[in-house]
């Protein structure tokens, strides 16, 4: 018997659905709440990083899988692409949804796309969410990706009345990572070893709390730029062990 994707489905519908209601609700929403609760996403971005990130096996080939893949990342100019690609969605969905927050917003480009690209990053590479789909293909077990999809609602709703009806296009690239990755659970788990998976889930660790930093203004990593790390992480994890460690 096939399972359904029903985790993945109801993941990207409440990012869609959040966004739609944070970006018609817009300035009904009290100032202090729309200024606070994004601060408090990316503190618990940050927690969720660190309490992945200790998971980790072999820290030396997280921290290379992390510096090469941010460095292929930048090569490409992974994020000027997510950037040129958002900024046209935008100029689009202003069009659509005039007096849409994000047409009126007073924020500059290059802010706009801080925010944007953090929340992307947020949505579609979170170390729950990767875990949660590939569980969901393997065993048809939803709960993680349930449980994320009400912590998306909310999220995308509280995001979408400062950028407006962008926020709901993520639930675009977000179905087609999640779908992806719950399509290739048989295929991916069964080559994987624990400690795999540890370093795979430690390195989202890592762009976690990298993207809590952007989401409060602390610091603005480059964690579009840091996503071909996940790629890495497992293999450099596989030779590590089998070459390097004795």
């Amino acid at each position: 018997m096939s399972i359904m994707p029903i985790g993945v489905i109801v993941n990207a519908s409440a990012v869609l659905i959040g966004g739609l209601i944070g970006a018609f609700l817009g300035n009904a929403i009290p100032e202090r709440i729309r200024t606070n609760l994004p601060l408090i996403f990316g503190v618990a971005s940050m927690s969720m990083g660190v309490a992945t990130i200790v998971k980790m096996k072999l820290l030396p080939a997280v921290v290379l899988a992390v510096i090469l893949g941010t460095a292929f990342g930048e090569l490409i100019k992974f994020e000027k692409g997510i950037e040129w690609g958002a900024g046209k969605v935008r100029a689009l969905m202003e069009k659509t949804f005039s007096g849409g927050n994000a047409a009126n917003d007073p924020e500059s480009q290059k802010a706009f796309m801080d925010k944007f690209i953090a929340i992307v990053v947020l949505f579609c590479a979170s170390g729950t969410g990767v875990f949660g789909a590939l569980q969901s293909g393997m065993t048809g077990d939803h709960t993680i990706l349930l449980t994320k999809s009400i912590l998306d609602l909310f999220t995308a709703a509280i995001f979408a009345t400062s950028l407006g009806y962008m926020v709901s296009v993520i639930f675009i690239p977000q179905f087609a990572v999640l779908i992806s990755l719950f399509l290739g659970a048989t295929v991916i788990l069964p080559l994987t070893t624990p400690a795999m998976l540890a370093d795979f889930t430690a390195a989202g660790g890592v762009l976690m709390l990298a993207t809590g930093f952007r989401i409060c203004g602390i610091k603005s990593f480059p964690i579009a730029n840091m996503l071909p790390a996940m790629v890495f992480v497992m293999p450099i994890s596989y030779l590590w062990l089998k070459y390097v460690v004795m």
